[in-house]
């Protein structure tokens, strides 16, 4: 874990995203009683949050929830580049959707850019918000004829930009697209002041409040964790993967996506720009400069949940490459992110489904949810309040392409069938006893796979390793410390509790073995083994 190099730091045990660790952010309490109002929004990222501010300053009456903190999320995970420029994506999207409705994508991640930029602004928040150019460009000579097709549909579509051949960072690069006028910020800073203005236009926040289910009609009730319901006229679903399907079909239509970032610390120089590559794997520079604090991010190594190599491998990858720009320097903090990318690489947003006008969904940001979460809270508040946008038809969920729809379906539904096959023959060959602190695998346990991980005080905790939401079998994620789903992408603490949907439920929890004592076996195990005591009086290590 704590690999040594020769300019680059070792990588920090545990993962931690600057942004959340760089300040104290507000808190508030959870929700304890049945409650009503107008508008019910679920999610407290950068797209619950504005969407809820939005609506507040136009007088309606709003409760905003979230099932862990406010920023918690992918929010507090991002790169934080408020950009329309979103790796290659033009030249595909002219392909695809034709010139109307690419220029369209171009013009609303601009307006979301002008909009957070004017709230800076009027509320003199500080932020870190500068204007930078954004950079795609090929690390290989094979992605050349990438950059020159995205060039091409830059001028086609008249967006800002032109081909280069120099980057300011010095990289070697097999020619480069620039757009100008771009920017980038501290996210949580930011939101921070939104948030304040939120409670005193009369928003009522709850942290802790996880929504577990919708009752649907006229006044729908969302139903919370813990019993409580709130009802409401209006529904806004803003928690990243939708919790609630509504007969949508969103997990079919979805596919989850981990990336990682380290923050190298003792490299005060700006970059001079905001960086993407066109390769795979992808990487992603910029310069951070908070308060007395001046880091340089570095992205990339992007798989589909759940799948491909130890994860760990991931952060490995990013600082060898690190090392190999920037020579020297500490690695500070290292995070990973999950992101959801729709059919088509354009976002779902508006009405859940056709025939439920008042339950609303925003999802499928593509790693882009700055610019792509403020659409979202400028297009639902607008469909909220009865106000025409144009950009509805671009984004409505119930849209459906023939070309590329119906070959990513049919391609995803291949892949999960692949990985639901596979867990299910899998034999695990690894035992209890091999498993050393802060390790976990798979084992046969009472002749069942069984997901066990050794925490650093010593204690396994055990967990059925099937998912709750259609039975794939889970994978250990090393880098992050959860139990990772490759079909769908939800996600679990090692203890089992749910981190990110589709699922609902936790894994099942079959016990823990803490020291010398013997496997300590839960009534979720005894209803579902019998003679599991065989196991017992194992060893520790």
């Amino acid at each position: 874990m704590q690999k040594k190099r020769g300019k680059i730091g070792a990588l920090p045990l545990l993962p931690e995203s600057y942004w959340i660790n760089s300040n104290e952010w507000p808190r508030f309490s959870s929700l304890s009683e049945n409650i009503h109002t107008q508008i019910i929004v679920i999610g407290g990222g950068i797209t619950g949050i504005t969407t809820a501010y939005l609506l507040a300053k136009s007088g309606c009456k709003v409760v905003l929830i979230d099932g862990d903190r406010l920023f918690h999320g992918t929010t507090g995970h991002t790169t934080a580049k408020i950009t329309a420029q979103h790796g290659f994506i033009y030249h595909d999207l002219i392909r695809q959707l034709g010139t109307e409705k690419a220029k369209q994508y171009y013009q609303a991640n601009m307006e979301a850019k002008k909009f957070i930029e004017q709230q800076i602004k009027e509320k003199k928040i500080s932020c870190e918000f500068r204007e930078e150019k954004a950079f795609l460009y090929a690390m290989n000579e094979s992605s050349r004829r990438k950059i020159e097709q995205e060039n091409h549909a830059y001028q086609r579509l008249g967006i800002d930009g032109q081909a280069t051949d120099q980057l300011p960072l010095g990289i070697d690069s097999y020619g480069a697209v620039v757009m100008n006028k771009q920017a980038q910020f501290h996210p949580l800073a930011y939101l921070t002041e939104l948030v304040s203005n939120m409670v005193r236009e009369g928003v009522q926040i709850y942290e802790n409040t996880k929504a577990v289910d919708i009752v649907e009609g006229s006044s729908p009730e969302v139903i919370v964790e813990n019993g409580r319901k709130i009802t409401g006229d209006q529904i806004i679903i803003a928690s990243h993967f939708p919790f609630y399907d509504g007969g949508g079909l969103y997990f079919t239509r979805l596919k989850a996506v981990r990336s990682y970032v380290l923050a190298l610390r003792g490299k005060t120089r700006d970059v001079g720009g905001m960086y993407i590559s066109a390769d795979d794997p992808v990487r992603s520079i910029r310069s951070v400069h908070w308060q007395d604090e001046s880091l340089i991010f570095v992205g990339g190594e992007s798989h589909q949940t759940g799948q491909g190599i130890d994860t760990m491998n991931h952060y490995e990858a990013l600082a060898q490459y690190a090392e190999k720009i920037f020579g020297e320097a500490t690695i500070a903090y290292r995070w990973s992110a999950q992101d959801l990318t729709s059919l088509d690489q354009v976002p779902y947003i508006g009405s859940i489904t056709a025939g439920k006008p008042n339950i609303y969904i925003a999802t499928g940001y593509r790693k882009w949810g700055m610019t792509q979460g403020t659409i979202a809270a400028t297009l639902l508040s607008d469909q909220v309040l009865g106000r025409d946008n144009s950009y509805t038809e671009l984004y409505t969920p119930s849209r459906f392409r023939v070309n590329p729809s119906v070959k990513q379906v049919t391609l995803q539904g291949l892949d999960v069938a692949a990985h639901l096959l596979k867990g299910k023959l899998e034999i695990p060959t690894a035992s209890l006893t091999e498993i050393g602190k802060d390790e976990a695998a798979v084992v046969v346990l009472g002749g069942d796979r069984t997901g066990a991980y050794r925490d650093r005080e010593g204690t396994l905790h055990l967990v059925d390793t099937t998912c709750t939401h259609l039975g794939c079998e889970v994978e250990w994620n090393d880098g992050d410390r959860t139990w990772d789903c490759p079909c769908h992408g939800s996600r679990f603490s090692f203890t089992g509790d749910v981190i990110e949907g589709p699922a609902k439920k936790p894994l099942m929890r079959l016990g823990h073995f803490d020291g010398d004592r013997e496997v300590i076996f839960t009534p979720e195990l005894d209803a579902k083994k019998t003679g599991g005591q065989e196991d017992a009086e194992l060893p520790s290590s």
